[in-house]
């Protein structure tokens, strides 16, 4: 599968099947993404919350495109509202898909939908294609079972921010791979926005340092995987 960085918290995963999964495509008021909504489309569409930097294009998408949402119970109500496919999920609960399994972890943050309804929890998300585990924590503070989530989840890849005020910095998103022990580290959630300024050469050099593996993704860079 390939695995494309927009920037901020979104994602696309297109697996070796053919289906395309968008992640919180927050996109095109996004200043670092080089990809716009009109760029993209999507099978699936992944909400870790309903901020707007989170749920960013995804509506304007899915009128193109029509895919099936995955999120929370709350959120996926919302999004029903709005005309669109959603599967309910919440946090803990796990479901086999036709591109892979998804799986929702906590995530200590907060979750308004950008006409201020109440959506549920926040959350963070396991995702195994292919025989890869992809955990997108979401926006979130550092918890100590992210240890226990690797340990029961072994991650490939762990997406995890480090821009600080809203989420972890950079010195808990280190002690958080620390305890979730992926494969590979990749910083996101930096620089969009002035108050969440961060080095992610700095936080790849913490990580390195504990003897872990970190990758920047540069803004609109696809790996293969």
């Amino acid at each position: 599968m390939k695995i494309k960085y927009f920037a901020h918290s979104a994602f696309q995963i297109t697996t070796n099947s053919g289906y395309t999964i968008l992640i919180d495509p927050f996109l095109d008021d996004n200043p670092l993404s080089p990809v716009k909504s009109k760029d993209v489309k999507a099978d699936f569409i992944i909400l870790t919350h309903a901020h707007g930097d989170h749920v960013g294009d995804s509506l304007k998408i899915a009128k193109k495109y029509d895919p099936l949402f995955i999120c929370v119970n709350e959120l996926a109500e919302w999004i029903k509202a709005k005309g669109f496919k959603a599967h309910n999920m919440h946090i803990g609960g796990s479901h086999n898909f036709d591109f892979g399994k998804i799986k929702f972890t906590i995530a200590h943050h907060g979750s308004m939908t950008p006409d201020n309804q109440y959506a549920g929890e926040p959350a963070g998300v396991l995702i195994t294609i292919e025989g890869k585990t992809i955990y997108h924590t979401g926006d979130t503070g550092l918890f100590y079972d992210m240890k226990l989530i690797g340990e029961m989840n072994p991650i490939d890849y762990m997406f995890l921010p480090i821009g600080d005020n809203y989420t972890m910095g950079i010195t808990d998103a280190v002690k958080a791979v620390e305890l979730a022990n992926p494969k590979v580290a990749t910083p996101i959630h930096f620089n969009t926005f002035p108050i969440i300024q961060a080095d992610p050469q700095l936080f790849k050099k913490l990580v390195e340092a504990k003897g872990l593996k970190c990758k920047v993704m540069g803004f609109g860079e696809e790996i293969e995987v």
